[in-house]
């Protein structure tokens, strides 16, 4: 199965893909969409779609896994958050991927074995699980823990 995982995030969303045969789990591919600070947030939407779209488009996965959202104090930004998230979910939907979530306390605790891991103790588990020559970005990393969480746990409830 290949499983996408998607990391949400209103300046930087980052995706990862991963294959799992068996108990077998092998690295595809994984970056980070960052669209232009000077972008108005709509505009920032259209490229967060089309980044992910072609992304899809490219990979072919089976599933996507989209970490939900982290509770802040901050409510323009959870605001802001939950619009890229909705077009992340929209994007996969769109291309006929199926979509479950996860909270970044389980993929965290799945992966590190902590749910309060900071952000380089997961980019160090993913370098080792997947077996990567350096640790990917931190976005990237979280994104391909949510697919690694969702391949060793595979929620049945889908968004």
């Amino acid at each position: 199965m290949r499983i996408l995982g998607i990391d949400p995030g209103s300046h930087v969303t980052g995706w990862g893909v991963i294959d799992k045969t068996g108990n077998y789990i092998r690295h595809v591919a994984f970056g980070e969409i960052k669209p232009a600070k000077a972008l108005s947030l709509s505009e920032a939407l259209v490229c967060f779609s089309e980044s992910l779209t072609e992304v899809i488009r490219q990979f072919e996965p089976g599933m996507a896994v989209v970490e939900n959202i982290f509770y802040g104090k901050n409510v323009r930004s959870l605001i802001r958050q939950a619009q890229v998230r909705g077009v992340v979910i929209l994007a996969c939907c769109a291309r006929h991927v199926p979509v479950v979530e996860y909270a970044p306390l389980e993929i965290k605790k799945a992966v590190v074995g902590y749910g309060r891991a900071e952000k380089r103790q997961v980019q160090a588990m993913i370098k080792a699980i997947l077996k990567l020559p350096q640790a990917p970005p931190a976005d990237a990393a979280d994104a391909l823990a949510a697919a690694v969480c969702h391949a060793n746990f595979q929620k049945e409830q889908r968004l």
